[in-house]
């Protein structure tokens, strides 16, 4: 039977071409295949995988060694410290949105009167079940225009005990949403249409999720135009945006709502993430 050393060197192996952190990789496949903390398995590189255990590394591995990601294989996903089951139904969430899930944060704390909020484009649900999970007083209603990316969220909102207070609505961004809500958050499609053939997460992840438009802000301004209608007055739009597109973002928020106090906020590495729009 082969060893924990053996194992992490052939799952290292396969996630090298297209990770990173191949070693770390392998330790969390590993951990989740044996159910032990990564700690464990670095303690004992001589304990032997069971049977089973090598027929789910293998099949793992040559899912990896496809170019599948990671998360997909795992079928789950961390994100601002809780765990997202996720499929290619959905994007993979990411630690750049945690910077969005802050500033949210923020605002909601700076406004505890505030509590209609709705995270646009949904997908696995990551924005909108942290919000209900981390503030217990706001209700999120959580759009997406993907059937099966509204089952994922509707299973990470029941995972982490939050479904009572999101609703989930198919839809096309903001169309099918009534009333006026006070937070409005989204982490929309934003690459450029020309880039998505080079980019290797547009090979697995849902295309629709990534796909911008020619200039990466179609979707975006599409947005900003339904968003004049549904953003209480006193309220806040913030949208996660690539880093090359800061001053086209605040130009076409300008736009839309010309009156408004329009910032763009940076990422923990200084490049620019959150639009935030405040009428």
């Amino acid at each position: 039977m082969l060893t924990i050393s053996r194992a992490l060197a052939c799952a290292r192996e396969a996630l090298a071409p297209h990770s990173d952190t191949a070693a770390l990789d392998a330790q969390t496949l590993l951990a989740a295949i044996t159910h032990r903390e990564r700690a464990w398995l670095l303690a004992h590189p001589e304990a032997r995988l069971t049977p089973r255990q090598h027929r789910r590394l293998l099949r793992a591995c040559t899912r990896l060694a496809q170019g599948e990601p990671l998360p997909y294989v795992l079928g789950r996903w961390h994100f601002y410290g809780r765990e997202f089951a996720v499929t290619p139904a959905v994007l993979i969430p990411r630690p750049e949105t945690e910077t969005l899930v802050e500033h949210a944060l923020a605002w909601l704390r700076a406004h505890p009167d505030r509590r209609r909020v709705t995270d646009v484009g949904t997908g696995s649900g990551a924005l909108a079940v942290t919000l209900a999970a981390e503030k217990p007083a706001v209700r999120v209603t959580a759009t997406d225009i993907s059937p099966a990316a509204l089952e994922v969220a509707r299973r990470n909102a029941r995972r982490h005990s939050v479904a009572d207070r999101i609703a989930f609505v198919e839809t096309d961004l903001l169309t099918a949403l009534a009333g006026a809500f006070d937070l409005i958050v989204a982490n929309p499609p934003y690459i450029p249409i020309a880039e998505l053939a080079n980019l290797p997460v547009a090979q697995h992840e849902p295309r629709e999720a990534l796909d911008g438009g020619a200039d990466g802000l179609a979707t975006i301004r599409r947005l900003l135009a339904q968003a004049q209608t549904r953003l209480a007055a006193g309220g806040a739009l913030m949208l996660e945006i690539a880093a090359s597109q800061g001053g086209a973002a605040r130009a076409a928020a300008l736009e839309a709502f010309p009156a408004s106090k329009v910032v763009v906020h940076p990422d923990l590495a200084g490049r620019d993430r959150v639009l935030v729009v405040m009428p």
